[in-house]
């Protein structure tokens, strides 16, 4: 088996890429950068830029299934023109893709999309699974919407179509944790808002086997991609601070001096979703990491 992988470079798609060649799946990617394009027998990088709608067709060459990760990082000031780049780099990458592959009259079997939870509106009570119908006001909310809107195009082709909304990544190497842990090192970390905020969150190596599952399983829908355990923000915080023999002693971070500081950005800090992991365990996936703890301590 040979896949498509965009983003294949970030700090998801750099581990997913890695269990594929280790599991025997060859990796075609996609990259912006030329520099990072290499030319293996198990892992060739072609170039594209999206911008400009320029894509290496040969990137589809036997190739079986594309799994879409790209997608500017959201954890930038949300300007008026960052948020068009936020939506584009993932909606018009994906009908890129979806024209290169219906003119190349080229076949694969399946794309599987990253998407995210906050699709889901933001609650203390509710828990989320896959067949929630509503959908967050947020700029987030609407973000998602068109994010999966965009994957959904490819069952025009009749392809089988798999939708991963992703919860808070938990990673060594870069991430959100790596920015929540900063403060805590100088014993200065503190929960956000209330505190009371759910964030469902997922370790990274989870997050790539539940990839592998979708793709070894030929899984199609709409799976959550989070661990069985969420967390609130506050006993997220606590939870940081514990792994680091810090203390969390300073009051929560006001809601109003967050949006003052991060502007609409805000909301992903202070949302709060309670999503389930259910539907991706019932189909035989098995989580490493279910509880925070376990999860930091190997993180950190």
């Amino acid at each position: 088996m040979r896949v498509l992988i965009t983003g294949a470079t970030g700090l998801v798609g750099s581990n997913l890429a890695d269990k594929c060649i280790e599991k025997g799946i060859e990796v075609n990617y996609l990259t912006t950068s030329k520099d990072k394009i290499e030319n293996k027998s198990n892992y060739k990088g072609f170039y594209w830029d999206p911008t400009t709608k320029d894509i290496d067709d040969k990137c589809l060459n036997d190739v079986d299934v594309i799994i879409h990760l790209a997608g500017a990082n959201i954890a930038k000031r949300w300007t008026s023109s960052y948020k068009e780049e936020i939506i584009d780099s993932r909606v018009e990458t994906a009908k890129l893709l979806f024209n290169s592959l219906k003119s190349s009259k080229r076949t694969i079997s399946q794309f599987i999309s990253a998407s995210a939870i906050g699709i889901y509106p933001s609650s203390l009570q509710k828990l989320y699974t896959e067949d929630e119908s509503n959908t967050d006001e947020s700029f987030l909310g609407e973000v998602v919407e068109k994010w999966e809107a965009a994957a959904d195009i490819f069952k025009d082709l009749n392809i089988k179509v798999t939708k991963v909304r992703t919860g808070l990544v938990l990673a060594k190497n870069g991430g959100a944790l790596q920015k929540m842990k900063e403060p805590a090192d100088f014993n200065l970390g503190a929960a956000f808002g209330s505190g009371k905020q759910w964030q469902s969150w997922i370790h990274i190596e989870d997050l790539s086997n539940l990839y592998m599952h979708i793709l070894e399983n030929n899984l199609e829908g709409v799976y959550n991609g989070v661990a069985p355990n969420p967390v609130t923000n506050t006993e997220l915080m606590d939870g940081i601070a514990k792994q680091l023999d810090k203390n969390v002693w300073l009051p929560n971070v006001p809601a109003i001096a967050l949006k003052v500081a991060l502007g609409d950005m805000s909301t992903v800090v202070l949302s709060s979703q309670l999503v389930s992991s259910d539907k991706i365990e019932n189909t035989g996936f098995t989580f490493k990491y279910k509880n925070l703890t376990k999860a930091l301590e190997d993180l950190l």
